[in-house]
C-alpha cells in the first residue's frame, strides 16, 4: 500500500526551505476539498464544528489545506501550493521542517534501536538525554522524567508538586493553556467552555490569577495569588513564563522573580511551563533562566523531539526525591522517552548549541518585530505588536479581523494562527532558522492584508494560476 492515496502533485521544489511562496491555485484547492471530504467522514466532529464556527464568526471561507511534505520554512499542499510557514507545527519545529540533523538521528536510531522496556531495562540514548535535559535546571542535583506530549510532562509536575508538598491545591492563570489531560485542563484558562463539560471530574482547587500585561497588571496579579496562598492548601503556582495561546503576552520581567518569592514564603512549588517558551524560542533556553526568576520545575516539550513527541518534567533532586516512596508511586507509559524520540531530542539541542540558535531567535525575533511595527504602523485594526524571540504576536481589534488575516495571508502564501482570549491576535511562532527575508516578506504581505489586499484572492504571486494537470 502506497503511504498516502493521494498522489504527490508537481509540486514548486522547497530546495533548502528557504524559498517565497508560490502559489498555483487558490487555497484551498480542489484536491485539498477532496481530502477534507473524507476526514469530516472518519474525524471526530469538534474540529468540523470549530471550523464552522470560525466561518460564521468571521464571514471567511475557512476550509482548511492539506498538507503534503516540507523542508525548513516552507511547507506544501496537495494541491502543489508553496508557503512560508510561520506556525512551525504550533511552534514546534524549532529546526524547521524535516531537519537534516533530526532526520540522521532518527534514521541511525532506527536501525540501532527502536523501543526499549522504558523504566524497567532504559536505553543508552534515554540516558545520554536525561543528563542533558537535567543540566538546563539551575537548581542542585537536578532530575528529570520523560513523556510524550506537553500536557504529560504538565501531568508529571503538578503530581510532583502534590507529592513534594503534600498539597493539593493550584494557583493558575487566565488566559493559561497547559493541554487538555485532565491534570492541566483543570488549570486551563484559556476557555471555560475546555473545562466546563468535565468539571466535575476536575481538582476543585484550582484558583486563577489575572495574567500581567504590565506593572499595575502585575500588582493586581499578585495580589490574587498571595490571597490564594494564604489558605494553606495550595502546593503549586503554575505559570507560562510568556502567555502563549493566550495572546504572546510578556509580563514584566520582575513579576515572574516576585511570584517566585511568593509561593517560597508559603512553602509552595513553582512549575514553569516552558514548554512553547523554552529550548530558545523566546530568545533563551528557558525564559525563567534569562529573568533570574527561581522557580522549581521546568517542563519542556513541543520543539524538543525536532517533530517526534517527546516531553519533560526536570527539578532538583529534593523534590524529585518526593517520588521515592515504600508503596510504589511512578508516572510513565509505554513510549515516554522512547529511544528514536530521545535520539531526536538530542540532536535537537545539538543544533540549537552549535547553531547558537536561541542567541539568533533573541536578535532576529526583535527585528521581526520592528519589521512588522514599521510595517503595520497605518494598518487599522493592528492594536499592538509584542513578543520575546520568534515568539511573537499581533493583537488586533477583533477575532473576526484576526480570522480574515489569517485567511488572507494563505492567499498570500503564508501559514499563520490565531490566539488570544478572544482569538483576537496573530501568532507567529517560525522556525528559529528561518531566513530573515522570508519574515521581512511576511511582514509586507500581513500590511497588504490589513489594508484590504487579497483576503479571498485567486491571484498568485509571481505568475497567473496555473491549471492543475
Amino acid at each position: 500500500m502506497p503511504n498516502s492515496e493521494l498522489p504527490l502533485p508537481a509540486a514548486p521544489d522547497p530546495g533548502g526551505g528557504e524559498a517565497l511562496p508560490e502559489i498555483l491555485v487558490p487555497p484551498p484547492g480542489p484536491r485539498s476539498r477532496s481530502a477534507l471530504e473524507r476526514l469530516e467522514r472518519v474525524e471526530c466532529p469538534a474540529f468540523g464544528r470549530r471550523r464552522e464556527a470560525r466561518a460564521q464568526k468571521s464571514g471567511a471561507d475557512m476550509l482548511p489545506i492539506v498538507l503534503s511534505h516540507g523542508r525548513g520554512a516552507n511547507v506544501c499542499d496537495v494541491d502543489g501550493n508553496r508557503y512560508v510557514d510561520l506556525c512551525a507545527g504550533f511552534g514546534a519545529l524549532l529546526l524547521g521542517h524535516a531537519a537534516a540533523p533530526v532526520r540522521r538521528a532518527a534514521e541511525e536510531q532506527m536501525s540501532r534501536l527502536t523501543l526499549a522496556l522504558g523504566d524497567v531495562y532504559s536505553a543508552d540514548v534515554k540516558i545520554a538525554l536525561l543528563e542533558r535535559l537535567a543540566a538546563l535546571h539551575p537548581g542542585p542535583s537536578p532530575m528529570a522524567m520523560l513523556g510524550q506530549s506537553g500536557s504529560d510532562a504538565i501531568t508529571a509536575a503538578i503530581k510532583t508538586a502534590a507529592l513534594a508538598t503534600g498539597r493539593p491545591g493550584l494557583v493558575a492563570f487566565e488566559g493559561a493553556y497547559h493541554g487538555l489531560g485532565y491534570a492541566p485542563l483543570a488549570a486551563c484558562g484559556l476557555r471555560e467552555s475546555y473545562r466546563a463539560p468535565f468539571a466535575e471530574q476536575l481538582n476543585q482547587r484550582v484558583t486563577f490569577a489575572p495574567y500581567p500585561r504590565d506593572e499595575a497588571g502585575a500588582a493586581r496579579s499578585l495580589d490574587a495569588i498571595e490571597a490564594a496562598l494564604r489558605g494553606g492548601e495550595v502546593g503549586a503556582i503554575l505559570l507560562e513564563p510568556i502567555l502563549g495561546r493566550g495572546g504572546c503576552v510578556v509580563p514584566p520581567d520582575a513579576f515572574l522573580g516576585a511570584l517566585c518569592d511568593a509561593a517560597h514564603r508559603r512553602g509552595a512549588l513553582v512549575i514553569a511551563d516552558e514548554i512553547w517558551t523554552g529550548l530558545g524560542r523566546s530568545g533563551a533556553m528557558t525564559r525563567t533562566g534569562a529573568t533570574g526568576a527561581p522557580v522549581d520545575i521546568l517542563c519542556f516539550g513541543k520543539g524538543l523531539g525536532g517533530g517526534l513527541p517527546i516531553s519533560a518534567c526536570v527539578a532538583p533532586e529534593p523534590i524529585m526525591r518526593a517520588w521515592a516512596r515504600e508503596a510504589e508511586v511512578v508516572h510513565t507509559s509505554t513510549h515516554a522517552g522512547s529511544p528514536l524520540a530521545s535520539s531526536a531530542a538530542l540532536a535537537t539541542l545539538d543544533a540549537l548549541h552549535a547553531g547558537q540558535l536561541a542567541e539568533r531567535s533573541r536578535d532576529v525575533g526583535a527585528r521581526f518585530q520592528a519589521m512588522l511595527r514599521e510595517a503595520l504602523r497605518r494598518a487599522a485594526g493592528v492594536v499592538d505588536v509584542r513578543g520575546a524571540g520568534l515568539m511573537v504576536g499581533v493583537e488586533l481589534e477583533s477575532a473576526e479581523l484576526g480570522l480574515r488575516a489569517m485567511r488572507g495571508m494563505l492567499a498570500e502564501g503564508y501559514l499563520i494562527l490565531t490566539g488570544g482570549v478572544r482569538g483576537e491576535t496573530l501568532t507567529l511562532t517560525p522556525a528559529l532558522t528561518i531566513p530573515e527575508a522570508l519574515l521581512s516578506a511576511s511582514a509586507g504581505a500581513l500590511a497588504r492584508v490589513l489594508a484590504g489586499g487579497r483576503e479571498a484572492d485567486a491571484g498568485v504571486r509571481g505568475g497567473a494560476p496555473r491549471k492543475q494537470s
